[in-house]
């Protein structure tokens, strides 16, 4: 049974993947969120440790030094920069790089007969809060962005591991975030839900509705990123 490790930056970004697997076991390792669960004839290490690459790739060297995988996987949420992507959208990149272009990684597409996107994501150490950052980013020609696929890919590039990045889009090229969730982040670089609740207290007008929309949309990405994984074939 081949072993796939999937990382996300948060447990809740499993939530679909989780509703399809079976003999999930929890694991005693230093990280925020470990299990192991078997899907489609894989054994999968589910693993989640904290938005952006330093947690990521701390995630993956103790997976790593612990089990060895055939294939990485960088997966949970991301945003649109292409206009034409649709919130719960699931997208694959075929190419992760930074945000200066000095980085990159070829990743590979999955087999999956699911409606998805493909494209370049662009993968950053912060939360891209603005329409105008997304703007300057789109002009790299990339579709999407987030905060941990960059790193994930350079330990599989390391180890000799297949590479993927599956993600699901939370928020719309056209969308900015009043919330400034890079201020809700704690000084590991995970976010905080008390900072966050913290700071809709303060302006619960405009924040309140904000963070239902994201929670919905969070869900609806983690559902449908879950029914895709459990029919690809990698």
């Amino acid at each position: 049974m081949a072993t796939l490790l999937l990382v996300a930056a948060e447990a809740r970004e499993f939530a679909g993947v989780r509703r399809r697997c079976r003999r999930e076991v929890r694991l005693g390792w230093p990280l925020r969120f470990a299990r192991r669960a078997e899907l489609g004839g894989h054994q999968l290490l589910l693993v989640a440790n904290g938005a952006g690459p330093a947690l990521a790739g701390e995630a993956c060297e103790v997976v790593w030094n612990k089990k060895r995988a055939e294939a990485l996987i960088s997966m949970g949420f991301c945003g649109a920069l292409d206009p034409a992507l649709s919130a719960g959208e699931v997208f694959v990149a075929t190419r992760v790089e930074s945000a200066d272009g000095s980085l990159s990684l070829d990743a590979l597409a999955p087999e999956c007969p699911l409606p998805h996107a493909c494209g370049r994501l662009v993968s950053v150490d912060h939360v891209v809060q603005t329409v105008a950052e997304k703007k300057a980013l789109r002009q790299s020609g990339a579709s999407a962005v987030e905060m941990e696929a960059l790193a994930v890919g350079h330990r599989a590039r390391q180890w000799g591991a297949r590479f993927y990045c599956l993600r699901g889009v939370t928020d719309l090229a056209g969308e900015e975030f009043g919330l400034d969730l890079n201020a809700a982040r704690d000084r590991h670089g995970r976010l905080s839900k008390a900072r966050i609740l913290w700071a809709a207290a303060r302006r619960p007008a405009p924040l309140v509705p904000e963070l239902y929309r994201l929670y919905h949309r969070s869900r609806l990405a983690a559902r449908e990123l879950g029914d895709f994984i459990a029919d690809c074939r990698f």
